[in-house]
């Protein structure tokens, strides 16, 4: 990743993007997970760091994790970007995208969470919508990661079913992005069960039910996501990755309010949590968590 250099392998890996540019940004983003989840995951949580914690310091962690995202493509700017502007490079394209995605997630969504799934947090902390900073912060770096991965998994799945009837060939597709998107939803959920400060009404609720309702994020958001730049004539500009992630936002905000309405909470939630009302839960002052 250092340099002038070219990180990634031949377009041929079946893994791969062919776009060289997309090449190289999804292996940067896989390269630079490993730092903010040993810093997450390896040391904060497992030495409860987190128990000395005020508003800074998880400001100051969140920023952490995310800024480099941003910052080392710039510095170590690879072989293959370094005659494009920073418009047509692919890691930034990837980041807009995502930015966007997950900040209406944390926005709005996370109001679902409080609402459906009995959820809240309780570490202290600097909120926007009564959403803790930091959340945006590391939610933008793990959905880089899940993303990439989803990339790279339907794009070796498309290998091997080419040969296959379209129909089919989308039956595969579906089911995949369906079980991956549950996978990776129940993963995170596992993941910080260690953190105290994330809490849910019915934690055992949340494995099996609530995390099928996080996967809708990524129903919607893995197949979408793919199509950036992976066609090799079809570059995408700036605005055209915009609307799209827009696009994607309100699809998945549509199939959660109808669950919603239609499903509701999987779990006894307070009367002030409820939001029984007609209309979106964080239009209502009693969704406050």
């Amino acid at each position: 990743m250092g340099g002038s250099s070219e990180v990634g392998c031949s377009s041929s890996n079946l893994w791969l993007a062919e776009d060289p540019s997309k090449r190289w940004g999804e292996i940067f983003f896989l390269l630079y997970t490993p730092f903010w989840l040993t810093l997450c995951l390896g040391i904060v949580v497992p030495y409860k760091l987190y128990e000395n914690f005020t508003e800074w310091e998880y400001l100051v962690l969140g920023l952490v994790s995310a800024l480099p995202a941003f910052i080392l493509p710039m510095i170590f700017v690879g072989k293959v970007d370094s005659a494009k502007p920073l418009k047509d490079r692919y890691w930034v394209k990837a980041n807009l995208w995502i930015i966007l995605f997950s900040y209406v997630g944390n926005y709005f969504w996370t109001h679902y969470f409080f609402t459906v799934l009995g959820a809240s947090y309780t570490f202290p902390s600097w909120k926007m919508n009564n959403v803790p900073h930091t959340t945006f912060l590391l939610t933008h770096v793990c959905f880089l990661f899940y993303h990439v991965a989803s990339n790279m998994t339907l794009r070796r799945i498309q290998h091997s079913i080419a040969h296959l009837p379209e129909k089919t060939q989308w039956l595969f597709k579906s089911a995949w992005i369906l079980a991956f998107s549950y996978f990776i939803a129940y993963l995170e959920t596992v993941a910080i069960s260690n953190f105290p400060y994330y809490e849910f009404v019915d934690r055992a609720s949340m494995y099996k039910v609530g995390c099928l309702f996080y996967a809708i994020y990524f129903f919607v958001s893995f197949p979408m996501f793919l199509r950036i730049d992976e066609e090799g004539g079809d570059k995408w500009d700036l605005q055209r990755v915009a609307v799209d992630a827009l696009g994607a936002a309100m699809l998945v905000t549509i199939i959660l309010d109808l669950w919603r309405i239609f499903l509701g909470p999987i779990v006894p939630v307070s009367e002030s949590k409820q939001c029984l009302e007609p209309g979106l839960p964080w239009f209502s002052v009693s969704a406050a968590a």
